[in-house]
């Protein structure tokens, strides 16, 4: 006798495993006037080339964009001096991680990354049907032996944020070619170096080396952070040309939209509004983090455009009041429990007015607690 008909359409099991993705505040309701700094947005905004070619575009929204951003891709080719067949874009770095989840995991299959790595890894690969596998980050640090370690017949991807987001650490060049040749070369290694234009160390590299001289590794990039493109939804690959290939078979025909092409082209084209940012933020990041620690509270090392504010070591302090304190005073920052750190707060480097007024809330809010 066969079993009954389930009485709704049903999901798959993995999808209802999934935790939705829960982006940073974008207000947290104070009478004052408010400090976004929960997204790791760029503080100076895009290009005035950028917003003007998106201007631009509005007169022609009846058409539909070229499905390929030909444009797009031959102006990252040029700008990193690149191949242009082996570039794909899409509506932002997160939709292509999916594409990637989607064309290289099956169910049964394994997906690795670590214990405070982006929440989109864990999303892509259970909708795809695939295991997650969670590597722990001792010191919040990539272990690149633990990876290797946790490597089965299964698994088919291994996802790296470098630099990584919430931590702001970042693997070394080395280490991470020293992941890609302990790996199979069954296992698509997925380097996510969303925030690379902003690290200044002589050991990074952002995985463009690595892709072109491989058959088995792919770089996702955006332009949501130094471009300042996030409302657009604007990201793109570099991957050697199979991985290209399958990619296109499973991207939608017109998935980057005509004014985000246009701005993405402008945006790269001016270099200096680019340097600009790279400058603000290499001020104000070591600025902002020595500051915060004169407070008490500890600031792990970051080489994005964000810190994170550990509340642990201060008596009394805790992450969550500090982050209801902070919000009524105006300074919208991001929780990061779901990241596994719930005595931290992480706070995007924002402009002068912002990062002061921060500074000044955790100060009161410092002489508030015992010792202060």
């Amino acid at each position: 006798m066969s079993a009954p008909l389930p009485m709704r359409p049903a999901a798959r099991e993995s999808i209802l495993r999934i935790a939705p993705y829960i982006p940073g505040r974008s207000t947290a309701g104070a009478a004052r006037k408010e400090y976004k700094l929960s997204s790791n947005e760029n503080p100076l905004g895009p290009s005035p080339a950028a917003r003007e070619a998106f201007i631009a575009a509005a007169t022609s929204l009846e058409r539909y964009p070229d499905g390929g951003a030909t444009l797009l891709r031959d102006a990252i080719a040029d700008t990193y001096g690149l191949k242009a067949d082996r570039i794909i874009c899409g509506n932002g770095s997160d939709e292509i991680l999916s594409m990637i989840a989607h064309a290289f995991l099956a169910e049964g299959d394994e997906a690795i990354f670590t214990e405070h790595a982006f929440l989109m890894y864990r999303i892509v690969t259970l909708a795809a049907g695939a295991d997650p596998v969670v590597v722990a980050e001792p010191d919040m640090q990539i272990d690149v032996d633990a990876i290797l370690a946790a490597v089965t017949e299964r698994t088919k991807i291994v996802f790296l944020a470098n630099p990584n987001n919430p931590t702001g650490s970042y693997t070394p060049a080395a280490e991470v070619k020293r992941l890609r040749e302990g790996l199979p070369a069954s296992v698509l290694l997925v380097i996510d170096a969303a925030y690379a234009e902003y690290v200044r160390k002589n050991d990074y590299e952002s995985g463009i080396e690595l892709v072109a001289t491989r058959d088995d590794t792919i770089m996702t990039r955006t332009f949501s952070k130094i471009h300042a493109l996030a409302g657009l939804r604007l990201g793109w690959a570099y991957a050697p040309a199979a991985v290209i290939d399958a990619l296109h078979r499973v991207r939608g025909p017109f998935n980057v939209n005509a004014p985000a092409i246009a701005a993405g082209v402008a945006a790269l084209a001016d270099r200096a509004h680019m340097e600009e940012a790279v400058a603000h933020n290499a001020y104000w990041l070591p600025e902002v983090s020595r500051r915060v620690r004169e407070l008490g509270f500890a600031v792990p090392d970051s080489v994005g455009n964000f810190i994170l504010i550990d509340f642990s070591p201060v008596e009394g302090a805790d992450a969550g009041n500090a982050d209801d304190f902070l919000g009524a005073r105006g300074c919208v920052l991001r929780r990061v429990a779901g990241y596994g750190l719930p005595q931290m707060l992480r706070m995007t480097i924002g402009d002068e007015e912002a990062n002061e007024a921060v500074i000044a809330a955790l100060s009161e809010y410092r002489k508030g607690l015992p010792g202060g």
